[in-house]
């Protein structure tokens, strides 16, 4: 175990109060998220957020991480506070160009340039469902990338930047990555979650997007039928997911990122693995009393 992580995590446990009980499950996935980040091969960033006490766990929370597919989570919050604002309609058409399409587009690819028209709303279910490149660019030209980091400055996310579209291997090569940390992308989800960048009906409905992509790496080993809400991103070495879990009675914000990964799939089993820890603790803390106790259904015994 690392001892400056333990410090680190440990103080950021300890600053809420938290039942004896409860705080030694929230140790019990500290000790997990700090073996996951001893045995792995690269660079963890971890930003956990419980939406019901404020209860966090941060492990370098801070440290800038590329982010891959899931800058696409700012780019879909600037589309509907755009959207709120009156700017544009997710209804709006807009027909495909040839020059629209990039590699890694299985969907807008097979659509025919000069004829087909999509609703921004479809440009977004394809950025989100299936992560397509050339409808995310679309709409990236649509709302602006200026417009999507002046909507993190007014969040206060000065690090959480989109500085080039999908694809754009010239830029990256440059050194214009899109990027955030583990903590900013947890602010972000944490304010549109509680309503403060979007009204409550485009919240419920930007949240109802969002989770359309399911084969992605904190819901992997969740059960079948739980709500999450979130985007995974992955480059060579880098691997990221972050979302809200909406477990019932007891939500949270969960952001797993990985870089200078040596081996790309032990960042995609690290971020699975916490998720997985993550969740087993948040679910028995919204069905158990206060002393333990959990009542499922069909449960008789005394």
């Amino acid at each position: 175990m690392k001892p400056f992580i333990f410090f680190f995590l440990f103080a950021a446990i300890a600053s809420a109060q938290t039942p004896p009980k409860q705080e030694v499950l929230w140790q019990k996935l500290e000790s997990t998220i700090n073996e996951t980040d001893h045995n792995l091969d690269g660079v963890l960033g971890v930003a956990i957020l419980d939406l019901s006490s404020g209860k966090k766990i941060l492990l370098h929370a801070d440290e800038v991480f590329p982010q891959a597919s899931s800058i696409k989570i700012a780019v879909l919050a600037e589309l509907y506070r755009q959207a709120q604002a009156g700017k544009l309609k997710l209804t709006d058409l807009y027909a495909v160009q040839a020059s629209d399409l990039v590699a890694d587009s299985d969907i807008m690819n097979g659509l025919t340039p000069g004829v087909t028209r999509i609703t921004l709303r479809d440009l977004a279910t394809m950025m989100v469902a299936v992560s397509d490149n050339s409808a995310t660019n679309v709409l990236i030209d649509r709302v602006g990338m200026e417009n999507v980091n002046a909507l993190m400055d007014s969040l206060g996310l000065a690090h959480t930047r989109l500085r080039r579209k999908m694809m754009d291997l010239k830029a990256a090569g440059e050194g214009r990555e899109n990027v955030s940390t583990p903590a900013e992308m947890m602010a972000l989800l944490e304010n549109l979650y509680r309503g403060k960048v979007l009204n409550r009906e485009m919240t419920d409905d930007f949240f109802k997007m969002l989770s359309t992509h399911k084969q992605s790496f904190i819901p992997r080993d969740l059960p079948e039928g739980v709500k999450v809400a979130n985007k995974q991103g992955e480059l060579e070495g880098v691997r990221n997911d972050s979302g809200v879990v909406f477990v019932e009675n007891r939500p949270y914000v969960i952001c797993v990122m990985t870089t200078y990964l040596r081996h790309e799939r032990d960042g995609e089993q690290a971020i699975s693995r916490i998720s997985a820890a993550a969740f087993s603790m948040f679910d028995r803390l919204a069905r158990a009393s206060e002393y333990g106790r959990v009542i499922s259904p069909g449960n008789s015994s005394k």
